[in-house]
């Protein structure tokens, strides 16, 4: 017992050294415009309420949060707005009013509209655009998210794009930092 306690403490103090040693990320400020707008931003019925937006709009902020976290450099800042969300899937009516089914199709994938602008340590603009995402091969392949997780198919889609969008666009030794 009292090995596993050390052998457990060890392992506690060097995980905390190692979370002293990474450099902090860069900064990411992350908005959602009009979210009652939205196309599909709803885990459990097609009407969305502005609670069950909020638990989508949460999950991808943690995600994008997680993103620049590992790949975003001290020094630059990443401002991004999310236009829409549509989340792979469609709600089919069930027998019972308010038991709204979501059907995962291969032609149900996900999309997103963002508006964004990457800037260096220096202030000067790397990337910049409006740029609509989609994964129309979602159901395909393998995802590395686990079947339970209700974003599954939308965080694979939002790594893609911040690899493309961003960390593509940082230099080599730069993005190194995680």
């Amino acid at each position: 017992m009292a090995r596993s306690l050390r052998l457990l403490a060890a392992c506690a103090a060097a995980l905390a050294l190692s979370a002293l040693a990474a450099p902090p990320a860069g900064t990411l400020i992350l908005s959602f415009n009009h979210p009652e707008t939205y196309t599909d931003a709803a885990y459990r019925s097609a009407y969305g309420s502005d609670k069950e937006r909020a638990q989508v709009m949460n999950d991808i902020r943690a995600h994008f949060h997680e993103l620049a976290a590992r790949h975003l450099p001290p020094g630059y800042t990443l401002n991004i707005e999310v236009l829409d969300v549509d989340l792979a899937g469609h709600f089919e009516p069930w027998r019972f009013p308010g038991y709204d089914l979501r059907v995962v199709r291969d032609v149900t994938w996900p999309h997103m509209k963002l508006l964004y602008e990457l800037r260096g340590s220096d202030g000067a603009v790397i990337g910049r655009g409006e740029q609509r995402i989609a994964d129309q091969t979602f159901n395909m392949g393998v995802n590395v998210y686990s079947p339970t997780d209700r974003l599954r198919y939308e965080k694979a889609m939002m790594d893609r794009w911040f690899d493309e969008a961003v960390t593509r666009k940082i230099p080599a030794r730069q993005s190194d930092h995680a």
